[in-house]
């Protein structure tokens, strides 16, 4: 297990790489090996620069003139991690929003809300940086689950994409950081938060895909990828299903969340190399997180 700073780009010399490995987990971690530290001490840091911290508002505003049904939700912002002994992981977790998401990450302005740091929570630390999830889910004939994304959603239309979304405070009640000064209180959300992590990537693979739960194995925690654009960063794990890529396919037809794609496929390793190309960095480097989990495989 690694806190990596690896970078990697399509091209050699490309000005922007598509994505940094923060962390990563070949030999995989159970539910039992993450735990969480969740604290208003990893939240985010407001800009000094006034004139940017008010575009946060203003380009939520443009956001939402142009479509009101979005929805300012909050979301657990990764605040950077450290390694236990033993080969178990901590995540430092704070409290964001999809506005500040908006108005931060996704801004026109990014790269400005950016620190000069090779420390990634500090060159972040005046952006939204809400984790997201996703999932390489394993076919029972050894194919590996790609969606491509609708034309309506908000980010990256029309690109190849694993299952994924987010991990959820509403999930287990978390509405701002009332526990954070009381002991017992702290710890409870915290093992909370860190079942949240494993809960949710089940949720979102079958509420993408159509899968049962029962076909699914238990989340196996393989890193943490961050997309150089935006500075976006997401969490991977590699599930197994019991069903076989045909079946996964039909069920995908009545999928809770299919509106959020256009198609399913179910690839082998060489054509999903081929398809990462039209991922976002964030996806691309969940790809690279689990070629390092099969190279450590072969090994073993």
């Amino acid at each position: 297990m690694e806190k990596a700073a690896d970078s990697a780009g399509a091209n050699v010399g490309d000005p922007c790489p598509p994505f940094k490995l923060l962390l990563s987990c070949p030999a995989g971690l159970l539910q039992s090996q993450v735990s969480v530290v969740f604290n208003e001490a990893y939240d985010r840091i407001p800009h000094p620069d006034t004139n940017l911290e008010n575009s946060i508002s203003e380009i939520w505003d443009q956001r939402f003139q142009k479509n009101n049904s979005l929805f300012n939700g909050q979301k657990f912002r990764y605040g950077g991690c450290f390694l236990h002994g033993g080969g178990a992981v901590c995540l430092q977790l704070g409290l964001t929003d999809y506005r500040t998401f908006v108005g931060t990450n996704l801004n026109p302005l990014w790269e400005k809300f950016l620190v000069e740091s090779e420390d990634d929570p500090i060159c972040c630390q005046h952006t939204s940086s809400p984790l997201g999830n996703g999932a390489i889910v394993e076919t029972s004939d050894q194919k590996i689950i790609v969606l491509q994304r609708s034309s309506n959603v908000g980010e990256f239309p029309g690109s190849f994409v694993f299952p994924g979304g987010h991990p959820e405070p509403q999930e287990v009640g978390i509405t701002s950081h009332q526990y954070d000064k009381d002991l017992t209180g702290s710890e409870l959300i915290n093992q909370k938060v860190s079942q949240e992590m494993f809960d949710s990537i089940i949720r979102e693979v079958v509420e993408e895909i159509g899968v049962p739960v029962a076909s699914l194995c238990s989340p196996v925690f393989i890193g943490i990828s961050r997309r150089e654009l935006n500075v976006r960063p997401a969490a991977f794990f590699f599930i197994k299903c019991s069903l076989e890529s045909k079946e996964i396919q039909q069920l995908y037809l009545s999928a809770q969340d299919g509106y959020e794609s256009t198609q399913l496929y179910a690839v082998s390793m060489i054509d999903l190399e081929n398809m990462t190309s039209n991922m976002p960095g964030c996806h691309q480097g969940g790809f690279a997180l689990y070629k390092l989990m099969v190279e450590a495989l072969k090994i073993t």
